[in-house]
């Protein structure tokens, strides 16, 4: 699934299991938001589009940012998934303890 592709950002989700959302993101030159709030935008949107996903209690990001490296983006048109630049957590419910 691809989110505001228009503003540099795109995601797929890579598995779901456990009740863990499991997405890869990649960041492009024009998304301008930090790695929290785009792990923390992406999780819940995935959450709240997707009813089959509507009871996990987490979600894992991976984060690949093209502005900081420009080749990763040639990488990813390859067919070929580059290191991540960030892994954050996201816990859907408040009541949950970090």
């Amino acid at each position: 699934m691809y989110y505001r592709v228009g503003y540099g950002l795109s995601s797929k989700l890579i598995d779901y299991r456990n009740g863990i959302v499991f997405i890869e993101v990649t960041m492009g030159r024009k998304w301008k938001k930090s790695y929290n709030a785009t792990a923390h935008e992406l999780a819940y949107c995935w959450k709240d589009a997707h009813k089959e996903l509507g009871k996990a209690i987490a979600c894992k990001v991976f984060i690949i940012d093209t502005k900081k490296n420009q080749y990763k983006q040639s990488l990813i048109h390859s067919g070929i998934t580059p290191g991540y630049d960030a892994k954050k957590g996201v816990i859907y419910a408040e009541y949950y303890m970090n």
